[in-house]
Formats: structure tokens, C-alpha cells, sequence
């Protein structure tokens, strides 16, 4: 048994870079995108070659297997290990040299794919091979596993873009690998020599063949390369420190034509007839794998056929002949780039989506990338389509049929010894199949644990012990990623899931996606990683925390990596209790960004609740969660004293301020804001009547439709001009706005005449419905029950009423939205009550169709709130900014408060950093006369607390425009003596 604890040690006196051997360090890279799970002894971060070698050296003496990691998007298990794992994303990581005249880069193993392409672009260059993992899968990890991607067509694998590769040995050989046995470790060109025969005839010929070791590039008419027989060895053969690749021109310009057919099948077959007019890209997916086909061609299956050249028009011409050729009845054809862009999400986000079948039952890797040759693609998928039938099988297809690589998902039970029986049996009988067709079992991912033991079916026991030789050659102690590729594991050992509970465990949530169970929703992480991504693109959201810190834990995956690890209960031991899940959790905005931009649809704001709720169970909770985990109690408090005066002095007193923030819990750096001194509700009740229903505004629809304005916490006690501002527009479009009950009633119903029983319904008196957002953030569950059971008792008769409930503040919105439901998921109250929410742009736009909104007629700037980006989606406020003249786009991202977050003691860093990263920007940024939007609270105060601007609800935006054409048509009302914005 390895002494960990001396390992580390000895590590620690020679490695410069950081050795990990801590709970969290491990539990993060015990699995990859893959169906396997090993704990490693620990984790070095290497610094440079020399740590690299420090590593081997203390590694080899003591016996402990090293395996080499990157973005750890690995399909096969290989990327997984039970001895030292080297990451090379945090100091390995840099592009060396980029060399526009000989189009070379020089880059070190960590380096993200993306990160190349940026710097090659202004040149007119890229990196060909580009998988879909491209803004977060490393070079090393592309040149370990001979990744190819959509391109491949055009620009072939990674092996065909390495030119030379610096490589340590296990024994601690520094070799530099290239063409005519350049590098070649002794004894590796003896064996090649010995063996031409084989080299020759035992290796099928075909695009992509990634399977085995590519001892074929040995052979003298292919330049003895060894630099690229190194490809694709999967970290076996030795340890990748810098590879100079090859760069290709970039066409000026692209188009891309999506042309539909009935089936998969249909596509796959008119695939190979397209390479000849030399097109980028052909690639397929089916419609299973689409989650809105919008924009899409009708059909059941597309394929994406890409096309280069110096001009839009030459691109776009040579789109045109390859749909004259598909001899397709339905087609399009896109040059705009967003909208291409947007259409390659699409097929990008397969990889996730492929992993829950279309009725949201779980499927896994494992055949995820088998390869055939491309005229024998559509035979090929009829053959498998009926074995997977023959076992019972389900599996959407989709991938690179231009070069007739084939990806899938398949719903195997990986859970029961039945179900791993039948996934044995099947793979086996698929690698048969595969064969048969001429084909590889890898064809872009590598064989890793998941296929390495089916090679002999491929290549033959002789030359399976070839590849044995040439392991023993390069790695004779077999320390490098022992059990990938010779030597195998077997398929079925080491599942991810065997660990996992057996029953179900108990949860508040009700999961509803994942049939209430938790574990199934902590098994939606299968590693693709795209929480990963450094940068956000467009208007994408996830995962703020990760994009500032740059550290796994404080990704989704790395947060969902500790979930399982805490449910499987080996390293993480302590169950709900465990500090390590609670310290990566807690940089968790709770933006929901994961809910909508996770391929699987992740959700860690509710993992993180559910955690909160545990953890804390019977214990004391950070003061942060008294304070404004109970904000809506508190300002009540306030509101019915009236002490907003007293408290808002006192909060802008240096030491006194000092002190309330130390005791509540919140940052020292933060400004407390300021309390209204009358409330939302305060006003409504001693505000003039409206006009009555019969009397719309000029342009309403006639007698005008009930709907109930939701006061939530920010808009009643913090922003009372948000609220004012909503009922002005809404009134104004024609409709009667009435508050929610705040008694139960007795029998009555909501409707009557102008000033009717409704109206004095709801009006009542002081609101008290709450979503429970600041319980729900801060997972203080059972208050949250309480909470909105209470919600529900007094919204019973808008419910029966079947009202629109307007809510203003998108987070509230989206808690009950979504959370409501699914925290009271034994209450159909609860979903009714979601089903009636909307926002206020969705109000107007389903209950005022014919209104027009005044012309504002200016630019805007700020950020789609990230909770109306995750669960609202923002399509109506983007038609009603653009009738009322509002131009432009509002970044993405997280403003970085996100609630109480920003607030917490310890956060303000990550909470100034993540607004840096798009919202702060783009306002200061943005011309004179633009009109910041921000409709959240949090982005309010966030704007005023970091960069000194106003924010404003989209309500107000409308509201000033209103009164101002009256005041400019000279019929403004005299006023109502409003006061000013008492918020932040």
C-alpha cells in the first residue's frame, strides 16, 4: 500500500507547482467525461518540464502510475488514474511563439484550444482539428487523444497538424520527436523495422482511425515520423511538455448550408457524395437531439456542410452548388456569422443533449465515437440501429458523417448487474460490427478503458502484442496511464456509478426532471466541461465563479464532481455535513446560468439549496443567512415601525455602519442600501384612482384585462419607483392592475365592475406574499415551505380567477417560476401559480398585443439579468425595446451581486471581478444618451456600488417616456406629489 503521506511530502520538496493531496484535489479528477471513476493518490500542478520530471522521478522509485490530464474531457476513462495525476491547465498552459510566416505555434500542453485560435486569427490562421469541446479541451489532451472535430474533412486529425513534440519518458528521457526517427526512444526503430509487413497490411485504411497506436506513421514511405505515431497514445507513452503544431489559412469568408432529410440514414448516405465539391464541414445530427428546431430545415435528420472562401459571395456560391447537388427538398443556406454561430450551438451542444433520451431517461458514452469508411456510413447505421433494437437499446446517432464518424448516447443501465451484463454483451457485439464494416472503435476519442479491451476484434492478437512491445519500449516499468490501451482493464470495471447509493436519498426538491431522485440529478454531470469556458460568449451565463477564479471546485462540474463523491461517500466522507462540498459551493452565485446553458441541464442553484438545507439542519447558520437570508421578514418589521428614516441614518454612519455590517454578515466593502420611506403598497393604497376599464389610454384594447402586480421584497421596501413605474405603463396599455390578497377570503370571487369586489379585494391591505427567494438562496427550506404554502393560501382566488400574476423583479419571477414547484411538488396549487407568472414584457406583449409603447428612441446598455437569461427567457423585452425605439443588446453574464451573494463577507472580490467581466464594461463603454437597463435589484445596486451609474427597470424607461409625450402633447396630468426613487 502507497505511504500517501510520504508521497506528498517528497513531492512537495521537488515540484515548484502545487501537490494537492487534500479531499477536494482528489474528488475533482476522479472522473472525466467517461463512464469510469478512480481515486487518485493526488494532484500536481507542474509548473515547467522540470517539475514534470521531479514527478516521474519520485514516481518510478516508489512504484506510483502517473497519468496526464488537460481539460479532462476524455469520453474513453483515460484521463482518470489511481496514482499522481499531472494537471496541466493551471501553470502549462501558454502559447510560446505563434509564427505567421511559417504558420507554426509553439504551445505547452495546457493550452485551451480557443486560446490558439485567438491569437492565430488577426494573422489569418487557425489550428484545423476543432472538436466541440474546442473552448475548453486542451492541446495536450487533443494531441494525447488524436481529437479531430468538425473540420476534419478539410483539415484532417491533430496528428496531421504536430510537427515536432518534446516529450519526458517515464525513465526521464527528454526526447524531441519528429520526422525521420527524430526522438525515437532506443529500440522503437528496430521494432518498427522488424515488423513492415504488419505496419503495411494490419492497419485499416481509413480517415479515422484512431484505435491502437499508430505505428504505421513508422513506416519509411511516411517519413518515420514519430512525433506523429505519438498521437493518440493516450498518455502511455511518455509525457507531452511542448509540441510545435501547424497552423492553416482561415477562409475570408464562410458560409453554411443545413440541408434536411427524412432520417439519419438518408443524411449518412448522401454524406460521402458531397466531399468531392470540398467542402469544411459535413456533418449530421438528427432531430431527437434538438431541443428547438427552430430555423432549421423541415426534416428529421440535417447536415451541417460548411463552405470556404475569399468572399461572402464565392462562400455562399459554393453552399448554393452543394445544395444543387444534395437534391434536397428542404435547405438553407447562412452567411450572417451570429447566425451561423448560433446554428453550430446547436450540433456543439449534442455531446450534452445526447446524454438524456427525448423522453429525459439517461444515456451514457462508451460507443460514443466508432468510425467507419464514409461510403459505408449509411449501411453501417441501419446495422446498428437494428443491434441496438436486437438488445434493447436506445441511441440517437449524430457526428462527422463526412468522415463517417459516428457519436452516440446510449441508454444503457449502467446501475444494475443486469443492465452492465447487457453493456458488456453489447459492446462486444457493436465492436464485431464495426469491424465488419472495415471501421475503427475509435474514431476521434480514443480506445481508453472503454474499448482498449475489444482491440485484438480490430487489429488481431499479434499485432495487440505489437502494440505491447512498442508500450514496453517507450515505458518499461508501465508507470504511464497503466490499463489504457495494452493491458487493458475490462470495459465493465470501475463504472462511475457503482459507488452510489443504492436507495434513493431523502431531499426537499422535488427533481422533477430526474423522477425525484437526487442521485440522478447529481449523474446529470457526465464532464463535457462547458462550465469550463474562460470566456462567456454572447449572451451565455454559466459559470461566473469558474470564469473569475479559474479553479474546478468553482465550476459546475467541479461542484457536481464533489456532489457524487459526497453521495458515493469513500473520499468525502461526512455526507451533508462535508466542508469540502460546502466551501465549493460557496462561491455558487445561484445565477441558474447552468440551468439553461449546461448541455444536461445541471441546476446547481438547487443543488446548492438542498445542500444548505442539510448542512445547516440543526445547526447555527452564518449570520449573512439571518440577515438577508431573512430580508423579507425584517423589512417588514421595519416597514410596520417605520423606522426606514432611523435605520438609513444609521447605515451611513462610519463605525455604526461598520458594526451592523460585521454583525449581519456582510462585506465591509458593500454600502447598505437605502430603505423607501413609504413602500410600494404604502403608495398604491393612497394613490388617485385609475381610469376605469372602459376608458383605456389612446391605443389600448378596449375594456382592459385584470392582472395582479406581484410586490416582491426589492420592489416593495428598496425600489417603491419600480412598482409605480409598472403600474403607470400597464395602465396605460389598457389593463386594471390590482395587488395580491393579503387576508384569506370568504367565497368571493375576483371581477366585478370598475371599482368592484376585486378591487377592494386585493387592494387591502399591506401585501404579504413572498416567492421565498432569500430563504431558497441561503437554504433555509423549511421556511421557504412556509413561506409559499402561505403564498398559495392567499393567492387562491387570482388562481381560481385565472389571473396574470406580473412579477418585476426577474429573480422572484424565476423562483416562482420554477423553484415553487418544485420545492411544493405535493401542492398543484403550486404549479398553477407558476404557470400564471409573468414578466412584465410578457405581460404586455399576451394581454396588450395592440399597445404601442412610447418612442424612447436611444441606445441601451447593461445585462440580461441572469435569471431571466436561465428560466425566463428575454424574446418579449427584446420586441418591446425594439418598438420602443430602445437599440442595441444588453451583455450577458452575471452582474456578480446575485442576491445576497455579493453582499456575504469574503465575496466582494469575486462579486466586483465577475461585473468586470461584461456588465461594467459595456456601460462604460457605451455612448452618451444610452439608457442603462438593468431590471434586477442586484444589477441596480451593483451599477451604483461599482461604477457610480443608474440603473433602470425597463418599467421606468416607459413610465418617463409616457409622461413625457404628454407633457410635450400638453395634457400632463398635475401630478401626485410622488417622491423620488427611494431605493438604492
Amino acid at each position: 500500500m502507497t505511504d500517501r503521506s510520504g508521497l506528498q511530502a517528497e513531492l512537495r520538496g521537488v515540484v515548484r507547482g502545487e501537490v494537492g493531496f487534500d479531499v477536494t484535489s482528489r474528488a475533482l479528477v476522479t472522473m472525466d467525461a467517461s463512464n469510469y471513476r478512480r481515486v487518485p493518490l493526488g494532484v500536481v500542478a507542474p509548473r515547467d518540464a522540470d517539475d514534470v520530471a521531479a514527478v516521474l522521478e519520485v514516481c518510478r522509485a516508489r512504484g506510483v502510475p502517473v497519468v496526464a490530464r488537460g481539460g479532462g474531457t476524455s469520453i474513453a476513462g483515460q484521463a482518470t488514474g489511481a496514482g499522481v495525476v499531472l494537471d496541466f491547465t493551471r501553470h502549462m498552459n501558454g502559447l510560446l511563439e505563434l509564427d505567421p510566416v511559417t504558420r507554426t505555434a509553439v504551445v505547452q500542453p495546457g493550452l485551451v484550444l480557443d486560446r490558439l485560435q485567438e491569437a492565430a486569427a488577426p494573422h489569418g490562421l487557425r489550428f484545423g482539428p476543432d472538436p466541440s469541446t474546442h473552448s475548453r479541451c486542451t492541446l495536450g489532451g487533443m494531441i494525447g487523444n488524436n481529437s479531430c472535430g468538425a473540420h476534419s474533412v478539410a483539415w484532417g486529425t491533430t496528428a496531421d497538424s504536430v510537427r515536432e513534440l518534446s516529450v519526458l519518458t517515464a525513465r526521464g528521457q527528454r526526447l524531441r520527436l519528429g520526422r525521420d526517427w527524430a526522438g525515437a526512444p532506443e529500440g522503437l526503430r528496430e521494432l518498427a523495422q522488424g515488423e513492415l509487413a504488419r505496419l503495411r497490411t494490419g492497419f485499416p485504411d481509413l480517415p479515422r482511425r484512431i484505435s491502437g497506436y499508430a505505428l504505421d506513421a513508422l513506416l519509411p514511405e511516411k517519413g518515420a515520423d514519430v512525433a506523429r505515431s505519438f498521437c493518440g497514445s493516450e498518455g502511455t507513452l511518455g509525457i507531452l511538455t511542448e509540441a510545435v503544431v501547424r497552423l492553416v489559412a482561415a477562409p475570408r469568408a464562410r458560409a453554411l448550408a443545413v440541408l434536411g432529410y427524412g432520417d439519419e440514414s438518408a443524411a449518412a448516405e448522401a454524406a460521402a457524395g458531397l466531399l468531392r465539391y470540398g467542402p469544411l464541414t459535413v456533418e449530421g445530427m438528427a432531430a431527437d437531439l434538438v431541443r428547438a428546431p427552430a430555423g432549421l430545415p423541415e426534416g428529421g435528420a440535417w447536415l451541417f456542410v460548411e463552405t470556404g472562401g475569399e468572399s461572402a459571395a464565392e462562400a455562399r456560391a459554393r453552399a448554393r452548388e452543394i445544395v444543387r447537388a444534395a437534391d434536397v427538398s428542404d435547405s438553407l443556406v447562412v452567411t450572417e456569422p451570429a447566425a451561423q454561430r448560433a446554428l453550430w450551438r446547436i450540433r456543439e451542444d449534442a455531446s450534452g443533449t445526447a446524454t438524456r433520451m427525448p423522453d429525459g431517461s439517461e444515456a451514457w458514452p462508451g460507443w460514443e465515437d466508432c468510425a467507419v469508411p464514409p461510403a459505408r456510413l449509411g449501411g453501417y447505421l441501419r446495422d446498428f440501429r437494428a443491434l441496438l433494437t436486437a438488445h434493447g437499446l436506445r441511441g440517437t446517432p449524430y457526428g462527422h458523417f463526412g468522415d463517417g464518424c459516428i457519436h452516440v448516447r446510449i441508454d444503457f443501465d449502467l446501475l444494475t448487474e443486469a443492465g452492465i451484463g447487457r453493456f458488456r454483451r453489447f459492446s462486444e457485439d457493436l465492436a464485431d460490427l464495426v469491424v465488419e464494416h472495415g471501421g475503427s472503435l475509435s474514431g476521434e476519442h480514443g480506445d481508453g478503458q472503454a474499448r482498449a479491451e475489444l482491440l485484438p476484434r480490430m487489429y488481431g492478437a499479434e499485432t495487440v502484442r505489437l502494440f505491447e512491445r512498442a508500450k514496453a519500449v517507450w515505458d518499461p516499468d508501465d508507470l504511464l496511464n497503466p490499463g489504457m490501451l495494452v493491458r487493458p482493464a475490462p470495459l465493465d470495471a470501475g463504472l462511475r456509478f457503482s459507488v452510489l447509493p443504492r436507495g434513493p436519498v431523502d431531499v426537499a426538491f422535488g427533481y422533477p426532471a430526474d423522477d425525484g431522485d437526487f442521485r440522478a440529478a447529481v449523474r446529470r454531470c457526465v464532464g463535457v466541461a462547458k462550465c469550463r469556458t474562460t470566456t462567456a460568449a454572447g449572451p451565455a451565463v454559466m459559470c461566473p465563479s469558474f470564469r473569475v477564479t479559474g479553479e474546478e471546485e468553482h465550476s459546475t462540474r467541479g461542484r457536481a464532481r464533489l456532489l457524487h463523491e459526497m453521495l458515493a461517500g469513500e473520499l468525502v466522507t461526512d455526507g451533508w455535513r462535508s466542508t469540502e462540498v460546502r466551501d465549493a459551493l460557496d462561491l455558487c452565485l445561484s445565477c441558474k446560468g447552468c440551468r439553461s446553458d449546461c448541455p444536461v441541464g445541471v441546476d446547481m442553484a438547487t443543488y446548492k439549496a438542498e445542500f444548505l438545507h442539510h448542512h445547516y439542519a440543526g445547526r447555527r447558520r452564518p449570520a449573512a443567512h439571518l440577515s438577508m437570508g431573512r430580508l423579507p421578514q425584517w423589512l417588514r418589521w421595519v416597514a410596520r415601525t417605520r423606522t426606514a428614516p432611523l435605520l438609513n441614518a444609521l447605515a451611513a454612519v462610519g463605525p455604526l455602519a461598520a458594526a451592523g455590517k460585521r454583525l449581519a454578515g456582510i462585506a465591509p466593502e458593500r454600502r447598505i442600501p437605502r430603505l423607501a420611506r413609504r413602500t410600494f403598497t404604502g403608495w398604491w393604497r393612497t394613490r388617485k384612482p385609475a381610469p376605469g376599464p372602459g376608458e383605456p389610454a389612446s391605443g389600448g384594447p378596449g375594456p382592459g384585462d385584470l392582472v395582479v402586480l406581484w410586490p416582491d421584497t426589492f420592489t416593495e421596501h428598496l425600489s417603491p419607483s419600480v412598482g409605480r413605474a409598472a403600474v403607470r405603463v400597464l395602465e396605460a396599455a389598457g389593463l386594471r392592475v390590482a395587488l395580491p390578497p393579503t387576508l384569506l377570503p370568504r367565497g368571493g370571487r375576483i371581477g366585478g365592475g370598475r371599482a368592484g369586489p376585486a378591487t377592494a379585494l386585493l387592494a387591502a391591505r399591506r401585501a404579504r406574499v413572498c416567492c421565498g427567494l432569500t430563504y431558497l438562496s441561503t437554504g433555509q427550506l423549511d421556511r421557504a415551505r412556509t413561506v409559499l404554502r402561505r403564498t398559495l393560501d392567499l393567492m387562491e382566488p387570482v388562481l381560481r380567477a385565472g389571473a396574470p400574476v406580473v412579477v418585476l423583479e426577474p429573480s422572484c419571477a424565476a423562483a416562482l417560476r420554477t423553484d415553487l414547484p418544485e420545492l411544493l411538488h405535493d401542492d398543484p396549487r403550486a404549479a398553477r401559480l407558476a404557470s400564471a407568472v409573468t414578466t412584465f414584457a410578457e405581460a404586455l406583449e399576451r394581454h396588450a398585443p395592440h399597445w404601442t409603447p412610447p418612442a424612447v428612441d436611444r441606445p441601451v446598455a447593461g445585462q440580461t439579468h441572469c435569471h431571466q437569461h436561465a428560466v425566463l427567457g428575454d424574446t418579449p423585452d427584446r420586441r418591446l425595446r425594439e418598438a420602443a425605439g430602445l437599440t442595441g443588446e444588453l451583455s450577458g453574464g452575471c452582474c456578480g451581486l446575485a442576491g445576497n451573494f455579493g453582499f456575504e463577507k469574503g465575496h466582494f472580490e469575486v462579486s466586483k471581478a465577475c461585473a468586470e467581466e461584461q456588465l461594467l464594461p459595456a456601460v462604460r463603454e457605451a455612448p452618451e444618451r444610452t439608457v442603462v437597463l438593468a431590471d434586477g435589484f442586484s444589477c441596480r445596486t451593483q451599477l451604483e456600488q461599482l461604477a457610480g451609474v443608474r440603473g433602470r427597470h425597463l418599467a421606468e424607461v416607459l413610465a418617463q417616456a409616457l409622461d413625457e409625450a404628454e407633457r410635450e402633447e400638453g395634457e400632463g396630468e398635475e401630478g401626485e406629489g410622488e417622491e423620488g426613487e427611494e431605493g438604492s
